[in-house]
């Protein structure tokens, strides 16, 4: 054991003398306002007495509070500096916070703020050494209030199940935060067995050399780890943001400069002679005004630039073009087994660990048989601990191995997510690509196989990927998973792979080699015309399934996605802008997910919006888990039938769809008696030059999915004029006439009375002329100004309820008697408004310009229109009395139809609608609006 001897003294003080120096530096310049936030190191500089003595292979995984530490290991107060002001030439590339120390020259790996998720990752960085068979070891730090953290005691039974090469500090000051811990950390419970832990007082700088120097030549040998508690004081607050004087009595804050390394050690080396009363106050000065010079200097230095925000979240994945496996018959489960021979055969450094992975087992699956046998430095089993797994995995990783890990269940990775999202996912970014994490995790996903449950069925890849810096795959055949695992493999990142249980054991057969695919693009199932259907995983076979079901009836592209992150936007948007109609289908939950992340792509892609026919649809499974019963199970998930009846739902949505006007014609048609009809002789129209349109069930209401063809009013043949009444339907709140936007000769009809049609069903053709949707509207406004105006009826509220004017006359119905009588005190009216959407976007880029955040929205200008109308034609203004008196409203309210959770249905109301200017009318219609959103009773009138 080496003896620390006088210049090793001198290096101390001066470490220790920079570490407080910077600290103090720092709170200075906090209250400056030069700063946004510091972390003290006071108390804990003794910890370069251990640090001072490490190899330059040794590994330090350190936590905030170890200044001391980081600066013995041969960083710089510049370096400190640079930290502290968060500039672009750091460990971090100014991306984390001061004292989150990284400097992988010196083996420092990057801080993670959760105190205590460090120190799997430390386990894995000395299991990649003892592996390799170095006599190098690591040195790993917590806080004592983070030793009540599950990862210190998984690190501590890796670390001596192993016999790692590992140094624990467990530097105890007493406090986290504002908490004491002296009577609840669990070496004062007896959790810890007394006899591993060598108590050592922080404040003794020679002390915890001789204790580190003993430990490393034990753990160089070959031992395994040795664990120190180390007492020390908190010198200052927990941070910049927190004031100990609040918690802490003054007797003993006054105490605590009998705990303080520095003076400690001073006044050791003042009465050893090593240094003069003199000689330390001339030093202290020194090293004062060099960190004063090097922190002005590091402010001065080069900041972050905006364009390198997405820098380092993930590198490029690789591009491989290999042959892996021969043409032959293959299940998923088989591809996967000999892919990670083939990786185990290729390089040394890939690690694979996981429950069971060992033989005779061989993993849960079967996926990992043999290769315990054959590659027994390389296959091994780990303990029922998934942070270990992936914490282990990180650390592996960053030391330079290719960890291969394996969850027995994707449902089970929540134990590790810790581990997941606090190191795995932002390891290269935060470490500005000074660290990186090449592991994958591969787990069986899914469920369509009954009995699995709540912990053994889910799919939950939108959880995973909702975090920068993961890979996402999931394939579908083994072909695909041979491709995307060696891919995997070989990249530089990490990667969830996500193997759908189901499919494990369905074979294929491939006449060509099995390759090597890509990451982020998608494979092409089938070519079709109509719909895009965008499936992954399980959701596969159930698309294929649906396709061989309606046979030619419907022309599908199915589209594997097969990776998640990165995805393939091209493939997709190629896709839809063939087929104009897009379906997702997925096997994990609605909320926040894939689906929805893609239908969000498409439609805020204006290109492909204004292409679309119909809006995307997404089957997914219910937010909801899947449960043991396989009637739950299936309940839950997609099917063939769900599947089958949105495709319908897509391709019953035709490119010209039908206007809605007026629903009552402005006078009743007299009855005809049976007797006086005569036969029906069709004209003779010549259609050779006309083009067909479609007519279709229009958009009728909220919530009206389907109708009742009550009457078909026009037969082959008959001319058409715009505006013209083509048939009736029912819903359950009225009878609708169906009426023309096109100008012709009817067509055929495709349904009959009687028949049960769904929104957006083709009801039948007609013939029309070349002129154009507008040419027609134009032409049929001059004709108009010759006729009596058509009127409707709309719904108000009672007049007497709100105090409005109103005008009793002996008004005709707009509508026959009959239907009134059936509607009993309801007229109904649609107003149908054909305006494009180029030209509502232009009129609300004109009101952004002008008005800024203040700018009506599209839906307040077409209420703005809705009261024009109603103000304009006095049928929107009427209701039915209980004596069957119409009631015209002069002065009128406006509902606005708003969606709430739940699927609910609230009206907002704005009073004397009319009444209102513009800017008064925008100002309330959007404070409206929101306070029925928010609940308020009083501008809503709520239904479910």
């Amino acid at each position: 054991m080496p003896a620390l001897g006088k210049e090793d003294k001198l290096r101390l003080l001066t470490t220790i003398l920079e570490s407080r120096h910077a600290d103090l530096r720092e709170q200075n310049l906090n209250r400056q306002g030069k700063g946004h936030f510091h972390v003290s190191g006071m108390g804990h500089e003794g910890l370069a007495a251990v640090s001072i003595q490490m190899e330059p292979d040794d590994y330090i995984v350190s936590y905030y509070r170890d200044r001391g530490l980081v600066l013995g290991r041969g960083m710089t107060t510049r370096q400190l500096g640079l930290e502290y002001f968060a500039k672009r030439n750091t460990g971090s590339g100014g991306r984390q916070m001061p004292s989150h120390y990284s400097d992988a020259d010196l083996h420092i790996w990057s801080v993670p703020t959760p105190t205590g998720s460090q120190l799997l990752p430390a386990c894995g960085i000395a299991w990649g050494i003892q592996l390799d068979g170095k006599k190098n070891l690591v040195v790993t730090t917590v806080g004592d209030a983070a030793t009540r953290q599950g990862d210190f005691f998984e690190a501590i039974c890796f670390a001596k199940e192993k016999k790692l090469p590992m140094l624990f500090l467990v530097e105890d000051n007493a406090y986290g935060i504002s908490m004491p811990t002296r009577t609840t950390n669990p070496l004062a419970l007896n959790v810890l067995e007394p006899d591993n832990w060598r108590r050592i007082d922080g404040q003794n700088v020679e002390q915890v050399y001789d204790a580190t120097a003993e430990a490393f030549e034990k753990i160089r040998a070959g031992i395994g780890p040795f664990f120190f508690w180390i007492k020390m004081e908190r010198l200052s607050s927990h941070t910049s943001s927190d004031d100990q004087k609040l918690y802490r009595r003054e007797e003993e804050l006054r105490d605590l400069e009998k705990f303080d390394p520095l003076k400690c050690w001073k006044d050791q080396l003042i009465e050893e002679g090593i240094i003069t009363v003199e000689e330390f106050a001339k030093l202290d000065n020194e090293i004062k005004e060099r960190i004063r010079r090097e922190y002005s200097k590091a402010e001065k230095a080069e900041d972050p630039s905006p364009k390198e925000l997405l820098t380092n979240v993930t590198k490029p994945p690789p591009k491989i073009d290999k042959e892996i496996l021969s043409p032959g018959k293959y299940r998923i489960g088989d591809t996967v087994n000999k892919t990670l021979r083939l990786g185990l055969e290729e390089d040394r450094r890939r690690i694979l660990f996981g429950e069971d992975i060992e033989d005779p087992k061989g993993g849960v699956f079967r996926l990992t048989q043999k290769l315990s046998t054959e590659f027994p430095k390389q296959v091994f089993n780990s303990p029922l601990a998934e942070s270990t797994i992936l914490g282990v995995a990180c650390g592996l990783a960053a030391y330079g191995k290719r960890p291969v890990f394996e969850l027995q269940f994707i449902d089970f990775i929540y134990p590790g997510f810790n581990q997941l999202v606090t190191n795995i996912s932002n390891l290269r970014w935060r470490s500005f690509g000074n660290w990186k994490c090449p592991a994958v995790v591969y787990a069986p996903y899914g469920a369509y196989l009954p009995g699995g449950s709540l912990w053994h069925s889910q799919a939950n890849e939108s959880s995973l990927a909702h975090y920068p810096g993961l890979n996402v795959v999931v394939p579908s055949t083994p072909e695909d998973a041979a491709g995307l695992l060696w891919t995997a493999m070989h990249g530089e990142d990490p990667v969830i792979f996500l193997i759908p249980k189901h499919l494990l054991w369905a074979e294929h057969e491939y006449a060509e080699p099995i390759r090597a695919v890509p990451l982020g693009r998608a494979r092409q199932c089938t070519t079709g015309s109509d719909v895009t259907v965008v499936a992954w995983g399980n959701t596969i076979e159930k698309s294929l399934e649906v396709i061989a079901k309606i046979n030619n009836e419907i022309s599908v592209e199915l589209i594997d996605l097969r990776s998640i992150v990165p995805w393939d936007k091209a493939a997709i948007e190629e896709s839809v802008h063939k087929t104009r109609r897009l379906l997702v289908v997925q096997e994990d939950t609605e909320n926040c997910s894939v689906g929805q992340m893609i239908i969000s792509h498409v439609t805020s892609t204006s290109e492909l919006w204004n292409a679309m026919i119909s809006p995307p649809i997404l089957v997914s499974k219910a937010n909801v888990m899947i449960g043991y019963n396989p009637i739950y199970e299936y309940a839950a998930l997609p099917d063939v039938e769900r599947i089958v009846a949105a495709i319908r739902r897509l391709v019953a949505t035709k490119h010209e769809r039908v206007a809605v006007e007026a629903v009552a014609a402005a006078t009743a048609k007299p009855e005809i008696a049976p007797e006086e009809r005569r036969p029906y002789i069709a004209p003779k129209i010549d259609i050779g030059k006309r083009r067909v349109q479609s007519i279709t069930v229009p958009v009728m209401g909220e919530g009206i999915r389907n109708a009742k063809i009550v009457s078909l009013l026009k037969n082959p043949g008959d001319p058409i004029a715009l505006d013209d009444e083509l048939c009736e339907v029912e819903t359950d709140k009225a009878v609708y006439p169906i009426q023309s936007s096109f100008a012709g000769v009817m067509g055929e009809w495709k349904t009959k009375v009687g028949d049960t049609v769904e929104i957006g069903h083709e009801l039948g053709t007609l013939f029309t002329d070349e002129a154009s949707l507008a040419d027609q509207l134009e032409t049929a406004s001059k004709e108009s100004t010759d006729r009596k105006p058509v009127e409707a009826a709309v719904s108000v509220a009672e007049p007497s309820s709100r105090g409005r004017t109103a005008r009793h006359s002996n008004i005709e119905p707009a509508l026959s008697p009959t239907i009134i009588r059936k509607l009993s005190r309801v007229i109904p009216a649609n107003l149908q408004i054909d305006a494009r959407w180029d030209a509502i976007r232009r009129a609300r880029d004109g009101a952004k310009e002008k008005d800024g955040k203040n700018a009506a929205s599209p839906s307040v200008m077409i209420a703005w229109s809705v009261v024009r109308a109603m103000e304009k034609h006095a049928s929107f203004r009427r209701l039915i009395l209980e004596d069957d008196q119409i009631v015209q409203n002069d002065d009128f309210d406006l509902g606005i139809a708003v969606a709430l959770e739940g699927d609910r249905l609230a009206t907002a109301v704005i009073t004397k609608a009319n009444k209102k200017s513009w800017p008064e009318f925008v100002k309330i219609y959007n404070k409206t609006v929101e306070a029925t959103r928010g609940g308020r009773v009083d501008a809503m009138n709520a239904s479910w």
